[in-house]
């Protein structure tokens, strides 16, 4: 309908938000703290204030000339300053209160116009200080108001000025238009650019949430790999130290001191991974991560399981990327892990080698001989596998 976007214009409506503070500012001198709120004001509002009062000077002495033109004294000095203030006071409130700014030179344009005819007899009756501000009010609703209402402000100025002036209708149209066309498309620049930086946030708020997921899985995997691995060794000791002590107390103290030190080893480690996530100030963990320098460790609490680990070496291990090196550590965990889980007591033949910057795993176990030892276990099964990693 016509009647709500003119009402909306007219009465109604209001203008979208000041753009953020992008915008340049400066600092109020302090003779003039007490009369403004902030410490910082917009340039483009001293601009505003500024340009209003030279054309507020500008407009009463035009008017007061034109008052010494004619005999007598045909316009009131009250009426000198209203029409001054129909000039100046909607371009003081544009950057503010773009809407409110047009409502009030539309209320004083009537005195504006009269005020020129009655003097000056001038056709178009609009004097460039009027000009100057009245496009400038109408490049703010542009910018800052919706289309609809935009486009009944337009109607509104071209209708007043078919009814002010017939004759200079077009050129008043012509100019109006570029004012609100320009102003307009500054607003359709802004909105893409805020849609832009919207899906900019969104795009990594949605990165942040995926590198927390995989985080998870990471911590999950590391969790995983060192509860199996050192469960599995403390299970098979508690119940191979009661037999290898078979009622000597030494023995059997001896055994329980190695269940408490796999223990602590398996709390460290734990804290380790998760250290992290206690930390109260997100700081990360210091403490370095397992790589093949403890691949000797591993071994020891193996065979100490009752597997019979042989471990080979080809190529300088040395030098390799702390994630080819923890990589490599869990990998070797895991499939002792497994080989203690499934075949108990078998040997296992653990092979690093590094060819061509490639750390390559070769892991196989032999059938298992322990009594815990799953049905269809067969050689392999347990930590048979292949890993390779670039080692840089």
């Amino acid at each position: 309908m016509v009647v709500e976007p003119v009402a909306l214009a007219l009465f109604r409506g209001d203008a979208d938000p000041a753009p953020p503070a992008r915008r340049p500012t400066m600092r109020v001198p302090r003779a003039l703290g007490a009369l403004l709120p902030s410490g910082r004001v917009g340039l483009v509002q001293v601009a505003d204030i500024a340009l209003a009062v030279v054309l507020y000077g500008i407009t009463v002495s035009t008017v007061v000339n034109w008052n010494a033109r004619v005999p007598g004294q045909p316009v009131g000095e009250s009426l000198v300053h209203l029409t001054a203030v129909g000039v100046a006071l909607p371009l003081a409130l544009r950057d503010r209160r773009p809407l409110a700014a047009w409502r009030v030179a539309a209320v004083l344009l009537p005195v504006v116009i009269w005020v020129t005819i009655r003097l000056d007899g001038a056709t178009p009756p609009y004097p460039a200080p009027l000009i100057i501000a009245y496009l400038l009010v109408l490049y703010s609703v542009a910018v800052r108001c919706e289309r609809r209402i935009t486009m009944s402000v337009w109607a509104v100025t071209v209708l007043t000025a078919w009814i002010v002036n017939p004759n200079s209708m077009a050129l008043v149209t012509l100019g109006v238009s570029v004012a609100v066309v320009f102003g307009y498309n500054v607003r359709v620049r802004r909105s893409a650019t805020a849609r832009l930086v919207e899906e900019e946030r969104r795009t990594r708020q949605a990165e942040g949430a995926q590198a927390v997921l995989e985080e998870r899985a990471r911590i999950a995997r590391e969790l995983h790999d060192v509860v199996a691995h050192h469960m599995s060794v403390i299970a098979i000791q508690a119940e191979a130290v009661p037999l290898k002590a078979a009622g000597d107390a030494a023995q059997l103290e001896a055994g329980l001191a190695e269940i408490r030190q796999l223990s602590l080893e398996a709390i460290a480690e734990l804290r380790q991974v998760l250290g992290v996530l206690r930390d109260p100030e997100g700081r990360a963990d210091t403490a370095p991560q397992p790589g093949l320098d403890r691949i000797d460790e591993l071994v020891a609490n193996a065979r100490a399981a009752g597997l019979a680990v042989l471990v080979k070496r080809s190529g300088s291990l040395e030098g390799l990327p702390p994630a080819v090196g923890l990589s490599a550590y869990r990998i070797v965990q895991e499939s002792l892990s497994n080989v203690m889980r499934h075949a108990p007591g078998a040997g296992v033949a653990v092979d690093l080698g590094r060819s061509d910057g490639e750390l390559v795993l070769h892991i196989v176990n032999g059938p298992g001989t322990g009594a815990v030892a799953e049905p269809g276990a067969v050689p392999g099964s347990g930590g048979g596998g292949r890993g390779t990693g670039h080692g840089g």
